[in-house]
This record gives structure tokens, C-alpha cells and sequence, in this order.
């Protein structure tokens, strides 16, 4: 699967929170690994044991080759496995997902695409399942979500007693609404911090927001 720029905002919004120590997270849960992008991003900015799971056996042979190629393998896990099956003895103080986003949607005829993008394989409620499975009592976790899903799972959450912590709002430009939320949760109720970030600004270049959060990983300028 190709590296979505919404991910990398994702993973670079999370490592710069770490990184800064707002959350120090020692036991980091990838649902949903994909090419294990998310992960070796956090790794990078962060000393904690990551593990990763992912459905998809191609998606599983890439991450397991990426993080065997990356110097931070040593704190990083791949495993081939449903997330809903998963039994771990561990839990975690952190669990992070990009989850599958279409329900109902229109498919691709590539079988891949549907299991990274289409919620089949993982519901919104089964995902949340898998994060009260697997989260220490005391841990948040944090999803990239379509904007027009948002308040389903701000519902669902509430429902179970996770309650958002923080919320990053995505546009591509000024002019466009809103397409992404980076969500985290909590089990604590406090008042939640809202925030805005433009991906390009009207001339087409990228914002000085953007390029904060991914600037440590471009190769070239």
C-alpha cells in the first residue's frame, strides 16, 4: 500500500508528542500496521517496545522487512494475526491505529485495498474492542479517522467509558472542510483540546505546520 500523507501527519503528530514528553508511552500496540509506517516513525522519537499487528500477510512481510532493516529493530515486533484473536498477556499504555475507514463504500477490485480501507475485516466497534482487550487501565490511544466518522466513534467510545483527550482537525487547503481527525482518548473526563491543521496553504505549498511535524524524516529537502 502506498504511504498516505494523512498517515505520516499521524505518525509525526504522535512522535512529536512523545518526543516532547506529553506522553511517554513504554509499551506502544499497532492495530493495523500496514507497511509498519506509523511505527518506525514513533520509534524514531521514543525508547518503547512497539508491537504491530497485521491481518494482511503481503502488509505483514513488508513491515516485518522494514522494521528488520530500520536501527530501532531491536524495539520493534511484527506479527501476522487478527487484532480481534489477539491475546496478549502484556498491556498496553499506548495503543495507536489507522484504522480501515469505508463502511458501505464503493470497492476496489483489489482484494488488499478493500482489507486496508474497508472496515470488513475491522468495524469501528470491533477495533474498540480490541483496544479495551489490550489497554492498561491507566493508557490512552489515539486513531486517524474520516472526518465523517468522528462522532460515531466519539459516541461509541463514550459508551465505554473512553472519553477524547484531544482532537487534531485535517484540511488538504483553506478553502477545503474538514477530511481527517486525529483522535486521543482518555478514561478520564477533562476538556478537550482542538486544534487545526492545514496541509497546503492557497499557493499550493506545503504549511509551516505540516513541514514541522514531518521535516525529521524527508531524506531530501
Amino acid at each position: 500500500m502506498k504511504v498516505c500523507t494523512d498517515s505520516c501527519l499521524f505518525g509525526g503528530y504522535i512522535a512529536d508528542k512523545i518526543e516532547k514528553k506529553i506522553i511517554t508511552p513504554k509499551r506502544i500496540l499497532d492495530i493495523g500496521s500496514g507497511t509498519g509506517l506509523l511505527s518506525l516513525m514513533i520509534a524514531q522519537k521514543s525508547e518503547a517496545m512497539i508491537d504491530a499487528v497485521e491481518i494482511d500477510k503481503n502488509a505483514f512481510i513488508q513491515t516485518k522487512d522494514n522494521f528488520s532493516q530500520s536501527r530501532w529493530s531491536q524495539r520493534l515486533h511484527a506479527f501476522h494475526h487478527d487484532i480481534k484473536e489477539w491475546n496478549s498477556s502484556l498491556k498496553y499504555d499506548f495503543i495507536i491505529s489507522n484504522p480501515p475507514f469505508f463502511e458501505n463504500d464503493l470497492k476496489s477490485e483489489n482484494a488488499n485495498k478493500n482489507v486496508a480501507k474497508h472496515d470488513d475485516t475491522l468495524t469501528l466497534k470491533q477495533l474498540l474492542l480490541s483496544v479495551k482487550n489490550n489497554l492498561h487501565i491507566k493508557g490512552n490511544f489515539a486513531v486517524l479517522l474520516p472526518f465523517h466518522r468522528m462522532e460515531f466513534f466519539k459516541v461509541l467510545c463514550a459508551e465505554n467509558n473512553f472519553h477524547v483527550k484531544e482532537e487534531l482537525l485535517i484540511k488538504q487547503t483553506p478553502k477545503h472542510s474538514y477530511f481527517r481527525g486525529i483522535l486521543f482518548f482518555g478514561t478520564t473526563r477533562r476538556q478537550v483540546i482542538s486544534k487545526e491543521l492545514i496541509i497546503k496553504n492557497t499557493e499550493g505549498m506545503y504549511t509551516e505546520d505540516f513541514n514541522f511535524l514531518l521535516n525529521d524524516y524527508y531524506l531530501n529537502e
